[in-house]
């Protein structure tokens, strides 16, 4: 999508953009794979939950995984029995588990403990647990599910005299952001002889976080999925969530105000880090899409809120942006929107799909909501 072609037709600012375009190509890879090999996409809708996105998916993946009581509810109401929807959270509460058991089709227990104490309490659907293969991949521990002492999955260890005998299936996630498959091919090589132990199981969760728009050679998790269908699992599951929409967003902001300080530029935005929390929590400097690396300016641009800390990064221009010109942030279509928040009372973005160049306004953040939040009515 050329980011001028909707950047004076955008009536709000801030607003977030999806470009459904960009969805539909990043899912050819993983149709692709699905045909070579047999396995089945769900979409992780962790990443972004838009109702319009979870509609426009689901003709084209086989269903939705889940984290949360809301999630599956949204995710069940938008599927109408048309794919299963998976489940795997640490926060399970035994006063919601009877509605998740009945709103999803498999459920993959985080521990023993928890399937113990919650399993039995609904039944009719398929019985899995997370395991966690104590592999890291992750620099930062901040993404590593196998970091020590994780909350994440049943330790490998605690199974070695194998599987409860009620369970169906097996769910793991080790990696985040990956462009390749060895982690992948570790992971299963670690798991092979808890698997080895069992008979068939119904079903295998190999998890979320490989970028498969991004990997070019699909031949080594094909070759993957094929064995496992034929050795260890009924039912091969992927669970991509960034990366069908992490590329796929953009937030658009407008210059409020510019000023010197200490001898550089900052550039006041209508939008903070308050809309995309990973830029503070991660460190993290986002793509702008006008940014020129060679460009003989250096300018910080900082967020409308009061904390000290609402700070993009500083980038580089070839002319400085003056005070209502309109940006665009790349690449914020994961992890973002969900995260957002109202601090200082600021509205959240306004929402916009574009489709073969068509936008089409969402929703829109108005007062009314912020005083619902606040005050409950």
């Amino acid at each position: 999508m050329k980011v001028d072609s909707f950047k004076q037709r955008i009536a709000h600012s801030p607003a977030f953009v999806l470009d459904m375009d960009r969805v539909q190509a990043n899912l050819r890879p993983l149709q692709q794979l699905r045909e070579a090999s047999g396995c089945k996409v769900l979409y992780s809708m962790k990443a972004l939950p838009l109702a319009a996105l979870l509609s426009a998916l689901k003709p084209d993946v086989d269903g939705i995984s889940v984290s949360s009581l809301f999630e599956a509810r949204l995710a069940a109401r938008m599927l109408a029995g048309q794919g299963s929807l998976h489940l795997t959270t640490p926060g399970l509460r035994p006063d919601q588990f009877a509605e998740l058991g009945k709103l999803c089709t498999h459920v993959s227990f985080n521990s023993l403990s928890q399937y113990q104490g919650l399993s039995g309490l609904v039944s009719g659907y398929s019985k899995g647990l997370r395991v966690n293969p104590k592999l890291s991949f992750a620099d930062d521990l901040r993404y590593d599910p196998c970091r020590d002492h994780s909350k994440l999955g049943v330790d490998m260890a605690l199974l070695e005299q194998g599987l409860p005998a009620d369970i169906e299936g097996l769910h793991f996630h080790t990696v985040f952001g990956r462009t390749d498959f060895e982690p992948l091919r570790h992971t299963l090589a670690k798991l092979q002889p808890l698997l080895k132990q069992h008979a068939k199981l119904k079903w295998l969760n190999l998890g979320g976080g490989y970028l498969y728009h991004s990997i070019a050679e699909q031949a080594p998790i094909i070759e993957a999925i094929r064995y496992l269908k034929a050795q260890v699992a009924e039912e091969i599951y992927l669970e991509p969530g960034k990366a069908l929409v992490g590329n796929a967003g953009y937030l658009l902001t407008t210059v409020l105000d510019r000023f010197d300080s200490d001898g550089k530029a900052v550039l006041v935005l209508d939008t903070s880090i308050n809309h995309q929390p990973e830029v503070f929590e991660y460190q993290t400097k986002p793509k702008l899409v006008e940014e020129d690396a060679q460009g003989t300016h250096a300018v910080i641009l900082a967020g409308s809120t009061c904390l000290a800390g609402d700070l993009f990064g500083e980038y580089r221009f070839d002319t400085i942006p003056v005070v209502g010109d309109k940006l665009v942030f790349a690449d914020v279509g994961a992890y973002s929107l969900i995260k957002a928040n109202r601090f200082n009372g600021y509205a959240l973005p306004a929402i916009y799909l574009c489709r073969e160049g068509e936008l089409d306004l969402i929703k829109t953040d108005d007062y009314g909501d912020y005083r619902k939040q606040w005050s409950g009515c």
